[in-house]
């Protein structure tokens, strides 16, 4: 269990992320076009989890805008943007806003949050994700984590990209 701030007040997520070194756990979301988006499937890239409450918000909104940006640069990596929006509203978003560098993986029915160690336990968004980036190799190895200690504040999207 982990402890971050929404606001300023605290709030635990239930478990823990994986460790750099580990191996990722396997994963299945479900994509904008309803089919499954799985670890397995990406075998062979490197992958950049932006994980994070809900694409309805500022924050949020940006992390996508910024890793759409950056990922029109990187060579042989998916970048899965990860929350429990259902695949029309990520859908929606990404279509208004011309975001065509990054996927969407929708968490409604899956155990990724519990997998991973990003799903509020307590406070407003209890059962959402906390703001998290999990870097992947191509071998299924975790290679960065960050859970962002306050949840309104944007990764370091720096530091994520720079162990690629």
């Amino acid at each position: 269990m982990a402890t971050v701030t929404f606001q300023g007040n605290p709030v635990q997520t239930i478990g823990e992320l994986p460790e750099v070194g580990a191996q990722a756990p396997e994963f299945t979301l479900v994509g904008a076009d309803l089919g499954d988006i799985t670890l397995a499937g990406l075998a062979g890239k490197r992958v950049v989890l932006n994980i994070f409450p809900s694409i309805d918000t500022g924050t949020c909104a940006t992390s996508v805008r910024t890793f759409n940006e950056k990922a029109a640069s990187l060579d042989n990596t998916a970048i899965i943007c990860v929350s429990a929006d259902l695949p029309f509203a990520a859908g929606r978003f990404c279509g208004a806003e011309g975001i065509e560098s990054v996927s969407t993986g929708s968490t409604f029915r899956s155990s990724f949050g519990e997998d991973y160690g990003v799903t509020f336990e307590s406070a407003p968004l209890t059962g959402l994700l906390s703001r998290t980036v999990v870097v992947i190799d191509t071998d299924g190895k975790v290679l960065y984590t960050e859970q962002v200690s306050e949840t309104t504040e944007e990764p370091n999207y720096d530091a994520a990209l720079a162990v690629l």
